[in-house]
């Protein structure tokens, strides 16, 4: 598929929420973002982009907003970044920049929404990392080519300890999760350390599910009798679907190690394009039940991707 446009503008701040403002070049920089401007950085949303045609609708309700109010890094006419999933690669002259989260939550002290009443980036931006160095100019053309089919799974790995996020208890099990996962393949692309708090959870795995699309959610504790532990409930609370045979997989393995594996409460479930998996609390846990799924999961991620078909053999599950 050809898509492409054209940049319109492009815009710097010094400082974080507050409006841009166009410059006759951006200077990309490799893994860190727009040179001078405060958003560039060591994370994943070092580019923000907007398309055109989003402004000009936006103004013909009489806003009245110029290029960069919206905090937009790029302003490009022609391609419709909402469309576009995580992955997406956009090329300008030399730039290359990677997609990596879709929309956002806006902020409280947003610039334009206390001006103009309303914020159009986080439900049409897109944010993105810069792959390769170079210049881009208004007037420039752009490309954007969609995710390769056959890469890596993308995953995410969210450890609940109100000890561990309170800083008096070292987190293991995250880190034994992502390493695992990573061995396997898998592209890691957050590590969260939270607080047993089912409202803190749940606001962070829709992020990853909607916003950066991450294919695979890992959590690890919150699973048990404990009333601190609403990991389960938090969970099917932002579920669209069950998919109850990967939990029931896990505990009837466990069981084979330790009868208390009928404790245990995970569960696992799809929301949009993202499989969410609970997984016990300690480490040993941990490697022992990702151990027990993490090859069978690479084939039920494809079907959910959608670049892998469900087996027509007899014997094939699921059925």
């Amino acid at each position: 598929m050809n898509i492409e446009g054209t940049v319109k503008a492009v815009c710097i701040s010094p400082a974080r929420g507050t409006e841009k403002r166009p410059v006759e070049k951006g200077i990309f920089i490799k893994d860190f973002g727009i040179e001078n401007d405060a958003h560039a950085g060591s994370w994943h949303r070092q580019v923000s982009l907007l398309s055109c045609e989003k402004v000009d609708a936006f103004n013909e309700k009489g806003a009245a907003v110029t290029d960069g109010d919206f905090g937009e890094n790029l302003l490009v006419e022609g391609i419709d970044f909402r469309l576009l999933p995580v992955g997406t690669i956009l090329k300008a002259g030399t730039v290359s920049l990677h997609i990596t989260q879709i929309g956002k939550e806006c902020h409280s002290s947003c610039a334009i929404r206390q001006r103009v009443g309303d914020c159009i980036m986080p439900r049409e931006g897109v944010f993105a990392e810069v792959l390769a160095s170079g210049e881009i100019r208004p007037g420039d053309r752009m490309t954007a080519e969609l995710p390769d089919p056959e890469r890596p799974f993308t995953a995410a790995v969210i450890t609940l300890s109100d000890k561990g996020a309170r800083g008096e208890r070292e987190d293991q099990s995250g880190p034994a999760a992502a390493g695992m996962l990573k061995e396997a393949g898998f592209e890691v692309v957050e590590l969260l350390l939270l607080p047993d708090e089912p409202e803190q959870l749940k606001k962070e795995l829709c992020r990853l599910a909607d916003r950066r699309q991450v294919e695979l959610i890992l959590t690890s504790g919150g699973t048990g009798f404990s009333l601190r532990d609403q990991t389960p409930e938090a969970t099917m609370a932002v579920a669209d679907r069950n998919a109850p045979g990967i939990a029931e997989y896990i505990r009837m393995r466990s069981a084979e190690i330790t009868d208390r594996a009928m404790l245990g409460r995970g569960v696992s479930v799809i929301r949009k394009g993202s499989l969410i998996i609970n997984l016990p609390g300690s480490p040993k846990a941990v490697k022992e039940s990702l151990g027990f799924i993490l090859e069978p999961l690479k084939h039920g991620l494809g079907i959910l991707r959608g670049s892998v078909s469900e087996c027509a053999r007899e014997d094939a599950f699921p059925r």
